[in-house]
């Protein structure tokens, strides 16, 4: 898997770089602005490119920004945003539009390297990712009449687990259940939420997060 890593901390960025080379994924390039990674991206060719959604200038939606750009010029590659707080609205949005090789993880789930090396393969390989965190936000999010509120407390497990991009086998494997019982669940959730399901899990992620976004 080859990996750029776009990171204005230079201390941090030398730690993701670090982090990655000693977990075999190969860093084939790395700056800390989203102007160079542009560039970058159409000089190396990665297979995802891992960016902060703050950069320079302003600190603000540079990442994402740069995020829809290297989509836009470069679908094959896949992009693993980080961030250091849940900032689920313009990261989700764009992930809702084109939810295939796309990820979204808080930067504590750096520390776990395992965690990071299997969110970039996920997304490498066309998946999707989507922080815990950021997805509890999204599920806890009230609004008047939603029909989340229809959900049980194990379709929300389950509708949570999706969201991330796991199969039914992993969701079954994850919440110590049968495969029949999460079949069961999905089905329900696309039921009340008005959703068609879908053999594909990008696709079921997205419709998710399309609804979910509001």
């Amino acid at each position: 898997m080859r990996v750029t890593v776009t990171e204005d901390s230079v201390l941090l960025r030398e730690g993701l770089v670090r982090l990655l080379t000693e977990a075999g994924v190969q860093v084939v390039g790395q700056t800390g602005d989203a102007g160079d990674l542009l560039q970058l991206v159409e000089k190396v060719r990665p297979d995802v490119a891992l960016l902060d959604i703050r950069l320079p200038p302003t600190h603000t939606d540079e990442g994402v920004r740069a995020a829809c750009a290297i989509r836009g010029r470069r679908p094959e590659v896949g992009v693993l945003l980080l961030s250091q707080y849940v900032e689920a609205g313009s990261a989700v949005q764009v992930m809702a539009r084109r939810a295939r090789g796309f990820g979204y993880l808080l930067k504590d789930r750096v520390a776990d390297v395992e965690e990071l090396t299997g969110a970039i393969k996920r997304v490498g390989a066309g998946e999707s990712v989507i922080d815990p965190m950021v997805v509890s936000r999204l599920l806890h999010r009230r609004r008047a009449g939603s029909a989340l509120e229809e959900l049980t407390p194990r379709e929300r497990d389950v509708l949570a687990l999706m969201a991330e991009g796991r199969s039914n086998e992993a969701i079954a494997e994850q919440l110590v259940v049968g495969g029949k019982t999460v079949e069961t669940h999905v089905r329900n959730i696309f039921a009340k939420l008005g959703l068609e399901p879908s053999l594909t899990d990008h696709r079921r992620v997205l419709a998710v997060l399309s609804y979910l976004r509001g």
